[in-house]
């Protein structure tokens, strides 16, 4: 059985995309990158169980509806390359979620969301379809030697591709994330984070992030696929 937190929202009643699919993947576990696909919105603070078959870990519901399910995935494209520290900078002061923000308490990229409470990433554009900034994981988020755990990697890799999706304008959801993590990186160590937006299909917005030390070694990289949503009727 598992619990979600609600510290570990998107939207206000339902999970961060990024951290339940990572949560998801963390169980399926095995190496190389992985696919964790979301059903349904994944619900706080209601117990949940694991399914495992020979390829796939599905999260359930009590009534048994898949919440989401984790496979071996591949990927498409490369990794987005590192921005310069000061195309990581400019992101951050031109970070449109602090003039409108569609989903102001997510865990990932609220801005009403506390130091240590939230992680506070604040990806704004550097050039057309890319966001960036800097980001340092708070000492709140160490577990074992000070790295950030798994579904907290991924949450980190999530929002940076809305907001290159435009998501102040265009309100969205995380469909489907694939995901390969090479380096967790440990609580206070600088990081910059990139996002780019590959395509839109319709309802669909195929975007690509990744996480990068202060160097620029790569710590993880993802390709997303985010669904236009109507916010009066999402649930």
């Amino acid at each position: 059985m598992v619990t979600i937190s609600t510290q570990f929202n998107g939207p206000d009643r339902t999970g961060n995309g990024g951290y339940v699919a990572g949560l998801i993947a963390d169980e399926l576990g095995g190496d190389g990158p992985t696919t964790s696909k979301l059903r349904i919105p994944p619900p706080l603070a209601t117990p949940l169980s694991w399914e495992t078959s020979d390829h796939a870990t599905r999260l359930l519901t009590a009534g048994g509806a898949v919440v989401g399910e984790a496979i071996s995935g591949s990927f498409r494209r490369d990794p987005p390359p590192c921005p310069t520290h000061k195309q990581a900078k400019s992101g951050l002061a031109a970070y449109p979620g602090f003039h409108h923000h569609p989903f102001d308490r997510c865990f990932t990229c609220g801005t009403q969301r506390d130091e240590g409470d939230g992680l506070r990433l604040f990806t704004g554009p550097y050039a057309d379809g890319k966001t960036s900034a800097p980001w340092t994981p708070h000492p709140a988020f160490g577990g074992d030697g000070g790295a950030i755990d798994v579904p907290v990697m991924w949450a980190a890799l999530d929002c940076p591709g809305a907001w290159a999706a435009d998501c102040a304008n265009n309100t969205m959801v995380l469909g489907l994330m694939t995901a390969e993590i090479t380096r967790l990186p440990v609580a206070g160590e600088p990081c910059i984070s990139v996002g780019s937006l590959h395509e839109r299909d319709g309802r669909k917005f195929f975007t690509d992030t990744a996480l990068y030390t202060a160097e620029g070694e790569l710590l993880g990289n993802a390709e997303q696929v985010w669904i236009l949503i109507d916010l009066a009727t999402f649930a």
